[in-house]
């Protein structure tokens, strides 16, 4: 069978690999944390000797100037007690040590004494712990809360929400190549690399690796602001996730960050990190990749070979399909101001009843919705596609050996930074394409971006920051020429789908009725101000032209509107053009 025709659409529930939680590395590893942090130090600090060495001094100032002015600026509960004393004495002790000809090697010896100080403090507070009582409790705690997010009971009255009849992986779909990922976890290390659109994205893929897949615990990333409160602060620092502060910038931290992240990987560890960096404010796939982390990959990999081990790196894409994106209106008026600066205007707050809110609560938690977690093609470091027995193969199919990547002009394993910056970039592009290959598209997917299309094509000379001024109330979408537009889309989403260049939701293959259906209703269950839905008469309409911005960007960067047969028939509220003349005329007599 080849990798292609693996890809699993069904949904359904695994054996786990490995039953025994005391069996997983995660839990090895910190079960000897004192041991771990000891290597990272020292790791780190030989990396920065060697990027450094000469010239410590400059490196220590620079560090110690922003430590001194983040605590000042940016002091958060989580920090340690006294810490603005405590760089502020290093400082001190960096500034007495003179420089002078006779007292070189003691100005050396004293700097790289307060680098191995900072080193310390970064490393114990970067890798957290592990505890199975507390991992076993959230598995619980998960099962209970994502079974009444996605309704895995029937949703048909109020006790059903509290139904013992789940049926989670009806629920919670985790499609792709599912097989792959767990023959190759048990024969080297996998490191999962996801698209990101929620906070909820690294919670919801452990729990779906683990409960569904089968798979053992992920180690991944938590920004050290969700330790300010004591009740998340709990759990993150019991399960697994290593402590990321993006308020360190200077490169003593980032160094050991990085060096965290691949001794992880060195030793087996399964991880998780999103390359694309923070969440997608604009709601479209990434296409640019933040290197760091994902370098650190491909050096576990040349550092395995130089040990003389055959243990493989496995990537697998993980692409996250949502129906609906819980922090969805707060990202995108973030994208808009941001980049549309002063051409955007903030629609005025919406005033929600308690009737409202509370049928939008109810919304939530009784209808059908689901989330596809979809495994991506895996591939090794270099991005060559990699089968089940863990060979990799380029893209004439051909077998390709990793370890003669890494090797010199005489055949020796070496290192060589420039190289693995280029393999980086290499995977980065892999990962991408895999992204759009591999992720499913749901029918809100199409619908939003043919609904949004149409808006364009109805006032083809108005940029997106004049579209969003419209006023929504006025506009609606004809039912025709919805159908004719999704069914376009659809067509050309099916022959993406043959070439490998995109899978879909199983839906997509039906009517384009059928499609639009399902789609407003998955995008109208959720949100209180609806991207899309039928009004009183059956009209199709959007509560906010931002929000369905936001879910048609989803499908952006497949350049599907290229392939619509425009016309097709539009109709519009003549007031909305009345509407949008005299915005335009507002704006003239602003300039």
């Amino acid at each position: 069978m080849t990798a292609a025709a693996s890809f699993q659409h069904e949904g359904k529930l695994y054996d786990h690999i490995a039953p025994e939680v005391a069996d997983w590395g995660i839990f090895k590893l910190h079960d000897d944390r004192e041991n771990f942090v000891k290597e990272l130090e020292e790791t780190s600090y030989s990396r920065l000797l060697e990027e450094h060495g000469g010239n410590l001094n400059e490196l220590l100032s620079k560090t110690l100037f922003s430590e001194q002015l983040r605590t000042k600026e940016e002091p958060w509960k989580v920090d340690p007690p006294k810490e603005r004393q405590y760089w502020k004495k290093l400082a001190k002790m960096l500034a007495t040590r003179s420089l002078d000809e006779d007292e070189v090697t003691t100005a050396d010896k004293a700097a790289r004494n307060i680098l191995g100080k900072v080193v310390h403090r970064y490393a114990d507070e970067i890798v957290g712990h592990f505890k199975i009582p507390t991992f076993k409790f959230a598995r619980r705690f998960l099962t209970f809360f994502f079974g009444r997010l996605l309704n895995a009971a029937d949703g048909r009255s109020f006790r059903s929400l509290f139904s013992k009849r789940i049926q989670l992986e009806e629920r919670l779909l985790v499609r792709g190549y599912i097989e792959e990922v767990r023959e190759l976890s048990q024969r080297g290390t996998v490191v999962f690399v996801p698209t990101h659109f929620s906070n909820l994205d690294s919670i919801l893929i452990g729990y779906a690796m683990d409960k569904v897949a089968g798979l053992p615990a992920v180690s991944f990333g938590a920004g050290l602001n969700l330790y300010n409160t004591g009740y998340t602060a709990y759990f993150m620092n019991r399960l697994g996730a290593y402590r990321v502060d993006r308020r360190k910038r200077n490169p003593i931290y980032m160094t050991t960050l990085k060096t965290m992240s691949r001794l992880i990987i060195q030793h087996g560890v399964p991880c998780l990190f999103f390359p694309g960096g923070t969440r997608s404010r604009s709601g479209t796939l990434e296409t640019k990749l933040k290197l760091g982390l994902l370098g650190t990959a491909v050096e576990a990999q040349r550092h395995n070979y130089q040990a003389g081990k055959d243990d493989k790196i496995f990537i697998v894409p993980v692409i996250l399909s949502y129906p609906f994106v819980l922090e969805a209106q707060f990202l995108i008026e973030q994208h808009l101001i941001k980049e549309g600066q002063e051409r955007y205007i903030k629609a005025k707050d919406s005033f929600h009843s308690l009737r409202s809110i509370l049928k939008f609560i109810w919304g939530v938690f009784s209808k059908g919705n689901k989330i596809t977690i979809s495994l991506g093609r895996p591939m090794d470091v270099l991005g060559n596609r990699v089968e089940a027995d863990g060979k990799s193969y380029s893209k004439n199919g051909s077998r390709v050996r990793t370890r003669d990547y890494f090797r010199d002009q005489f055949g020796q394993i070496n290192k060589d930074y420039q190289r693995e910056s280029e393999y980086t970039r290499m995977l980065g592009n892999h990962i991408v394409k895999r992204y759009h290959a591999d992720g499913i598209v749901l029918p809100s997917h199409v619908v939003s971006h043919a609904a949004f299309a149409m808006l364009e094509k109805t006032f083809p000379a108005n940029d997106l920051y004049a579209l969003l001024r419209l006023p929504a109330e006025d506009f609606y979408f004809d039912l025709a020429g919805l159908y004719s537009v999704v069914g376009q889309l659809r067509d050309r989403l099916l022959l993406m789908a043959n070439e490998d260049g995109a899978k879909l939701d199983p839906v997509l293959y039906e009517s384009p009725e059928e499609i639009v259906r399902s789609g407003i209703e998955a995008l109208g269950n959720f949100h209180i101000d609806k991207p899309l839905r039928f009004d009183k008469e059956d009209r199709i309409v959007s509560d906010s032209f931002a929000m369905l911005h936001y879910y048609h960007n989803r499908l952006s960067t497949f350049y599907l509107k290229r392939h619509i047969n425009w016309p097709v028939k539009l109709v519009r509220d003549e007031r909305v053009e009345d509407a949008f003349f005299q915005h335009l005329e507002a704006d003239d007599f602003t300039d």
